[in-house]
């Protein structure tokens, strides 16, 4: 168990350096790592509401609300009232939330490719497999 864990935080050091690097390259210094994750969870459920968005992310709706009332502010996402329910509000990614989700998304095919460079295709495969086990 040792031996895992300390692979464990190598890799969980490694990935944070690496997203910081990116955040770092294009000067958004005011954008947090979870902030990062909100922004990416928006662009993938493809503009879903706060509710939508809490049940993904498996914490709180007023958690939720203050993060992306924050991301509002930096200019990342902004609010659409629901054209059938004009209480709730589907969130959209602006340029700049666009911007910041790309760079993400490199961040992460950087560490892949850091992963596998020096494994071979049997390797990668296992290695895929192994992840998507353990992440069920």
């Amino acid at each position: 168990m040792k031996k895992i864990t300390e692979a464990v935080s190598k890799l969980s050091n490694y990935m944070a350096q690496t997203e910081e690097q990116t955040k770092e390259r294009i000067n958004a210094s005011g954008i947090t790592q979870t902030q990062m994750h909100y922004i990416e969870a928006v662009a993938d459920l493809a503009n879903p509401t706060i509710t939508e968005l809490a049940g993904i992310l498996k914490i709180t709706k007023p958690t939720v609300t203050v993060a992306i009332d924050k991301l509002v502010e930096k200019e990342c996402i902004y609010r659409v009232k629901s054209d059938t329910d004009r209480r709730s509000a589907h969130l959209h990614l602006t340029e700049k939330g666009k911007e910041l989700n790309q760079l993400h998304h490199l961040a992460h095919i950087t560490i892949a490719r850091a992963l596998i460079k020096n494994l071979s295709q049997e390797e990668i495969d296992s290695f895929e497999k192994l992840v998507n086990k353990i992440v069920r």
